[in-house]
């Protein structure tokens, strides 16, 4: 796959090597998006705008996790 596709630089900014993929496929959606925004914030975009979305998405998983109650 290309590389525009397949490994975006701002989802392997970890000094690690660990590819955000790696991690957040094991995870619930809304769980792993708010770790993708984290994990990206200030390589892409604005800092805050990825701040705010992952903010929305563990919003949005308490929401659903208060729902099972």
């Amino acid at each position: 796959m290309p590389e525009q596709v397949d490994h975006l630089p701002h989802y392997n900014t970890s000094p690690s090597g660990v590819e955000c993929i790696e991690v957040v496929e094991h995870m619930t959606f809304n769980v792993g998006n708010a770790i993708k925004y984290l994990w990206r914030a200030g390589h892409k975009g604005e800092v805050k705008t990825d701040l705010l979305k992952a903010r929305w998405y563990i919003e949005r998983e308490i929401s659903r996790l208060d729902k099972m109650k």
